[in-house]
């Protein structure tokens, strides 16, 4: 019984396992070290670490703050990495992500699931079916555009020495380069520890 329902649903399983590998694939993307998305110099003992949106194009923003800060106290070591939004919004990105590779795994495999989803979609899933590349490539993309709109957080948090000096998500925007270096100088007393840059032009 067992091998028999194996072979009549080979395919669908088949599909399950690749969309539990990309998962899988996808969970350890997110476990590498938070300096994936930056740069690590420095190692004087003051730290600041970024986390920012990745996926809103911070990015830039953080490469701007970088090179801002670098320039002014090459002492200090500066990291930054991907800001995880909340648990359930990552929950229904990923359920999203199996959803996705599923549908279009069961399209390119000719997979019929129209019998199981049943008469209000069993017409949908014939126009997809009879339509594979076109409605691959919209799930693809929709599916896309819903996730990153999932794990869309807006955040820049900075912290120095893990002690929270600024966020995006309470203040709405991100710091002027004249109130960083304030915060920095403030939070740090440079004046006795950490010398700026004399050659730095403000």
């Amino acid at each position: 019984m067992l091998r028999s329902f194996v072979r009549s649903h080979f395919t669908l399983l088949a599909a399950v396992l690749m969309a539990g590998l990309a998962v899988s694939m996808v969970e350890g993307e997110k476990e590498i070290p938070l300096t994936k998305f930056s740069q690590d110099v420095g190692g004087y003992g003051a730290t600041m670490t970024f986390l920012y949106c990745y996926s809103c194009g911070y990015r830039k923003a953080f490469d701007d703050y970088y090179n801002i800060i670098r320039e002014k106290y090459p002492e200090i070591t500066i990291r930054g990495g991907n800001y995880d939004p909340s648990g359930f919004n990552m929950l229904l990105s990923k359920v999203l992500l199996v959803t996705k590779l599923l549908l279009i795994a069961a399209l390119m495999s000719n997979y019929d699931i129209g019998r199981y989803i049943g008469n209000p979609f069993a017409g949908w899933w014939q126009w997809c079916f009879n339509n594979k590349l076109y409605a691959s490539m919209m799930i693809f993309f929709l599916g896309n555009t819903l996730e990153a709109q999932l794990i869309s957080s807006g955040a820049f948090e900075i912290t120095l020495n893990d002690v929270p000096v600024w966020s995006k998500l309470e203040t709405g925007r991100f710091p002027a380069p004249q109130e960083m270096f304030q915060i920095i100088d403030n939070h740090l007393q440079f004046a006795n520890k950490i010398e700026p840059n004399p050659d730095f032009v403000k």
